[in-house]
């Protein structure tokens, strides 16, 4: 994504904008989160690639650093900014400049409140929660040379959150029986609502194996009923089509959640892949082709 048109984002020099990167990193995680000051500094801020949000004041608003141990940390935002994807725009700077390193990947330790935010930015959590300066941590990270491995339930919802959040226009979901809990989660449903929500033009299909809208939690057959004119419902007609195993969920910026075995959440992930998407939407594609109408859908008015 793009910056918010109020801010934009630079690269910081530190030894030239130390002391307004520790005025807002002192308000947001000394002030308002009591963190001890002794920790808010350390020996990698001279070591480290910083990037700041500025405002059109030129006053620093935000900012985010990328360690030499290929780590995303110190990401803090203006009270008076957040939620305003300014956050997001440090984000995506970060990961753009560890590309640009060549590196395979970055990790971070996300606060829990901000977990939701690094999951809907591709981030995938991994290990149990700790404590880190007096707050609860979770340890997330994001590939940046391939797919990435999913393999477990709490990954898998990243994996769904991540590509439906990322969707602008077509999203593209083959679901199974076992897809309920998924997409029953609320990072999950709050994404689909996202999108079925924005006030452009889009279009959700959806490819629901032997048409069983069990397969589909109430929260989304409530929006599809909601918001008919997004979300088309078919089922697989063709034997072949039907016996197939796997589900996927696509978006239209080439990002991609497979799952070979569709029962379970194990898979991977793909992100801004077009050729390894296209080759999952071409599949897609021809099902759905083949497909026709879920029974049941007239009853629900979709």
């Amino acid at each position: 994504m793009d910056a918010p048109a109020a801010i934009r984002i630079e690269a910081a020099d530190y030894a030239c904008r130390h002391e307004q990167l520790h005025a807002l990193r002192r308000a947001v995680f000394v002030d308002e989160q009591r963190v001890p000051m002794e920790l808010e500094t350390d020996e990698l801020d001279p070591l480290s690639h910083h990037v700041i949000a500025l405002d059109a004041a030129g006053q620093v608003v935000g900012t985010g650093r990328l360690t030499p141990q290929r780590r995303i940390g110190r990401m803090a935002v203006a009270a008076g900014w957040r939620n305003r994807d300014v956050g997001a725009a440090l984000l995506q700077a970060l990961v753009a400049e560890a590309g640009r390193r060549g590196w395979d990947e970055v990790s971070l330790h996300a606060q829990l409140g901000a977990r939701n935010f690094y999951v809907r930015n591709g981030f995938l959590p991994e290990g149990t929660e700790f404590e880190e300066a007096g707050i609860v941590h979770q340890t997330m990270r994001r590939r940046l040379d391939g797919p990435m491995h999913v393999q477990d339930p709490a990954q898998g919802t990243a994996a769904a959150t991540a590509v439906a959040h990322r969707a602008r226009r077509r999203l593209l979901l083959h679901c199974r029986g076992g897809d309920a809990p998924l997409l029953g989660q609320p990072p999950v449903l709050q994404a689909l609502r996202r999108f079925a929500s924005a006030r452009h033009d889009k279009q959700a299909l959806v490819l629901l194996h032997d048409g069983d809208l069990q397969a589909l939690p109430a929260a989304l057959l409530a929006l599809m009923q909601r918001l008919p004119s997004v979300f088309v419902l078919r089922g697989p007609a063709d034997p072949a089509d039907a016996a197939a195993t796997s589900a996927a969920i696509l978006n239209d910026t080439g990002d991609c959640y497979f799952r070979p075995m569709g029962e379970r959440p194990d898979g991977e992930l793909s992100l801004d892949s077009p050729a390894r998407a296209l080759a999952h939407e071409t599949r897609f594609q021809r099902m759905w082709e083949r497909a026709h109408d879920c029974p049941g859908l007239r009853a629900l008015g979709i």
